[in-house]
């Protein structure tokens, strides 16, 4: 390992990204492995400095449920049970796990024992709220721990083993609701398991482009870029690396938002790289002409991405590397290592087979998209590409609900334009996750100065998100909201009514096709 190391054992918690994010929000490097895919000869050699184990859906008692081997105790590596991670601490040394007779779930009252090392901090106090989420407890605790947290249906919310530094908490320190939880995690990481905070996005940028070189050497690597956060990092940090041996192609299908396409080029007009840009708008409208269902426009545009992805890719000939934007939840989500060939048929579409590769090269694979940010920040790219909103791969196509046309595309870029740069000025433009706008097909009665108007409404979309598996919708001001519908009616044509969808991810998706 380059960098000092926490290992995290996953046991099918839902917060397991959240937990590493945590880790590496601390400076400390991390990495999430499944409980059983490691053995404890391997987590050994990894040297770790200390080690996280996950909450999980199982109970510790039952028929095949999840567990480690006791030695991972007598490494003399610090290590944090967090939920299952817990119970699964107590029961494997010699504690006691039952039911609850009444479960917790949610925000939870609970008194902590201060001189517990963990919770040395500075505005918690005895009493403070946590986040639970568990049907079994703690019932008896191993010989050598005591108890230094509890609740009033939870005796044991926490206990130590100071000498051996083995800490275990029952609720969720990695959930925002979690009062100083993050404060916790910094507490095992930083002084329990003393690591100096080595890991940061200059150190990586450094160190990644030198592995690049070598990996590398003097062969071709070819990368799609989409102008997305991870594609344009992935192409800076590889054009440090390799300068010309990197060839990137940038499919602009004539979706993108407005002057993006420009934006995405001029970005890229000074890197010591071969960018090619291919304006195929002409022949995505031809293929899209008469179409409507939203998954059929999917499907004809990844397609018809391929076949001019692949066009290009044949002019440039022999290439010994693909590269590609891969970053570390994609990694995490497919559990089985295999996230690799999951991603290339994402990203690329699949991968062409006259395109002579050595390997996928994946430079983001180990980082979080925060993470993402910051790197191609230190790498110099703008903001407007670093800070640049999710954008799915058919762009402005599947927020035009029903047919795509010349007309309604410059309608929506317009919109859209407008929107953002209202959000940007009112100081929300990091603190929404996601924002847009969506050309509807209905058609309305309106009024414009003297004239009765019929024209269509268009909707605004604005989501607050940590994973983008549930997402709120953002509380944005009225005043602001009311400037961007003023703005719209006003500036763009056939528009006469704007509305705001304040529906949640579930029941709605955050896209509306």
């Amino acid at each position: 390992m380059d960098h000092e190391f926490v290992l995290i054992l996953d046991f099918g918690g839902q917060y397991n990204q959240l937990i590493a994010r945590r880790v590496r929000e601390c400076n400390v490097y991390c990495e999430v492995k499944p409980y059983n895919k490691i053995t404890l000869d391997e987590i050994r050699s990894l040297s770790p400095k200390g080690i996280i184990f996950t909450g999980g859906p199982q109970s510790v008692y039952g028929d095949g449920a999840p567990t480690v081997d006791k030695g991972i105790f007598e490494l003399g590596v610090p290590v944090l049970g967090i939920c299952y991670g817990s119970q699964l601490m107590a029961h494997v040394l010699g504690g006691r796990v039952q039911t609850c007779e009444s479960s917790e779930y949610g925000k939870t009252e609970t008194e902590f024992d201060t001189d517990c090392e963990l919770f040395r901090i500075d505005g918690l106090g005895e009493k403070n709220t946590v986040w639970m989420s568990h049907t079994d407890y703690i019932s008896d605790i191993p010989r050598g721990f005591k108890i230094t947290a509890h609740t009033a249906h939870c005796p044991v919310a926490a206990m130590e083993n100071a000498e051996k530094k083995l800490y275990a908490v029952q609720f969720h320190p990695e959930v925002n609701h979690t009062v100083h939880g993050t404060d916790m995690i910094y507490n095992f990481v930083r002084n329990i398991c003393q690591c100096s905070g080595d890991w940061t996005m200059g150190n990586y940028a450094q160190t990644a482009i030198k592995q690049l070189r070598e990996k590398i050497g003097s062969g071709k690597v070819l990368l799609a870029l989409s102008g997305g956060v991870d594609s344009s990092v992935a192409a800076a940090l590889l054009s440090k690396a390799v300068g010309s041996q990197l060839t990137c192609i940038f499919v602009d299908h004539g979706f993108m938002r407005k002057n993006e396409g420009d934006e995405v080029e001029a970005a890229f007009r000074d890197w010591d790289i071969n960018f090619i840009r291919v304006n195929a708008k002409a022949q995505f409208m031809d293929k899209l002409r008469g179409v409507s269902e939203p998954e059929t426009k999917r499907k004809i545009i990844g397609e018809e991405f391929i076949r001019v992805f692949e066009r290009q890719a044949k002019k440039i000939g022999a290439v010994d590397y693909l590269a590609q934007g891969t970053i570390y939840p994609d990694v995490i989500e497919s559990g089985s290592g295999d996230a690799a060939v999951i991603k290339s048929h994402h990203n690329v579409g699949g991968l062409p087979d006259y395109v002579d590769f050595k390997e996928i090269i994946e430079p983001l694979r180990m980082l979080f998209k925060d993470e993402v940010r910051k790197l191609g920040t230190e790498l110099g790219l703008s903001d407007t590409l670093v800070w640049r909103q999710p954008f799915p791969g058919p762009g402005l196509a599947i927020r035009i609900i029903g047919e795509i046309t010349d007309e309604g595309l410059e309608v929506l870029q317009d919109a859209d334009l407008i929107f953002r740069e209202e959000i940007a000025k009112a100081g929300f433009d990091r603190s929404i996750n996601q924002y847009f706008a969506v050309l509807t097909n209905m058609r309305s009665v309106g009024v414009m100065g003297d004239f009765r108007t019929y024209d269509y409404t268009l909707a605004l979309r604005a989501v607050t998100t940590t994973d983008f598996m549930t997402a709120e919708f953002a509380r944005i001001p009225y005043e602001v909201l009311e400037v961007c519908a003023s703005r719209i009616v006003n500036e763009v044509k056939n528009i006469n009514r704007v509305v705001y969808d304040i529906t949640t991810k579930p029941p709605a998706t955050i896209e509306w096709e």
